[in-house]
């Protein structure tokens, strides 16, 4: 499986799962079969508030799973149109949030989980995460 994580800074699987994905600076993908993991500039960041191009945001990258603590409706409906599954971050590093995933512990966020808009520095649409 490969999972994508928003995050802010690059610390591979340490990283900590930022909370808004198109604002998210880059992402870092994990392929879960080949225990690997790269880094994703988003491509999309500077996209005019809810047009958010989530396919172009990670590079047209081949992915089953993201991992946010906050994502936009556009953007949800985006990705599940790809056969992408939204799911929300429930720990605070891409590592904590792969083993919840694994376990089926994480929360798939769906059109009513949509964030309505920015707030603060770090897009303020997830629960701390």
């Amino acid at each position: 499986m490969k999972v994508c994580f928003a995050v802010q800074e690059d610390e591979g699987i340490n990283s900590t799962v930022y909370n808004h994905f198109g604002s998210a600076p880059i992402f870092i993908m994990v392929d879960t079969e080949l225990d690997k993991a790269i880094t994703i500039d988003n491509k999309d960041k500077d996209h005019v508030h809810g047009a958010c191009n989530p396919i172009m945001a990670i590079g047209g990258r081949d992915i089953d799973a993201v991992v946010v603590g906050g994502i936009g409706a556009g953007a949800i409906r985006g990705l599940n149109t790809q056969g992408i599954t939204v799911y929300r971050s429930m720990a605070p590093t891409v590592k904590d949030n792969l083993d919840l995933l694994k376990d089926g512990k994480l929360p798939e966020l769906t059109m009513l989980h949509a964030c309505s808009g920015h707030q603060g520095g770090q897009g303020g649409c997830g629960h701390g995460h």
